[in-house]
């Protein structure tokens, strides 16, 4: 019976040798994926500053062009504004040319007959003035 007690603690002392054996395995092949883990996250650690730096940067340009578009909108606003006067302004004369040319059309009306006379005279001036032009021409 006791050569069963040794062989018990015999075959007990391989069975924990053997189990002591698979957690060594297992411990090294967690301790090569934890180192992996580690290189991964340093790896990722980088990137993320790279990242970091190129944002802070794409940021200020950002903002920069936000301050560089709001002041030329305020330009641009001061631009508009002076078109709008503009416009008033060419408003306002077309409005005194329509007034001076209804009140000339007016007197044309009331002066209607003096007006055609005028006309009259006007025309048989001018065909005297030719007359005496293609003369002169003739003569020369």
């Amino acid at each position: 019976m006791e050569n069963l007690l040794y062989i018990a603690a015999f075959i007990f002392a391989l069975a924990f040798v053997a189990l002591v054996i698979y957690l060594i395995k297992v411990l090294k092949e967690t301790e090569r994926t934890m180192a992996n883990v580690a290189n991964t996250l340093e790896g990722l650690e980088t990137q993320m500053e790279g990242i970091t730096t190129e944002t802070t940067i794409l940021l200020n340009r950002t903002n920069t062009l936000a301050e560089d578009i709001n002041q030329k909108s305020q330009r641009l606003n001061v631009l508009v504004d002076s078109i709008s006067g503009l416009g008033k302004t060419i408003t306002g004369f077309n409005q005194s040319l329509q007034q001076v040319s209804d009140s000339i059309a007016g007197v044309a009306l009331e002066n209607k007959e003096e007006t055609a006379q005028i006309v009259k005279w006007g025309t048989i001036v001018m065909e005297l003035f030719n007359k005496r032009k293609s003369k002169k021409n003739n003569e020369l």
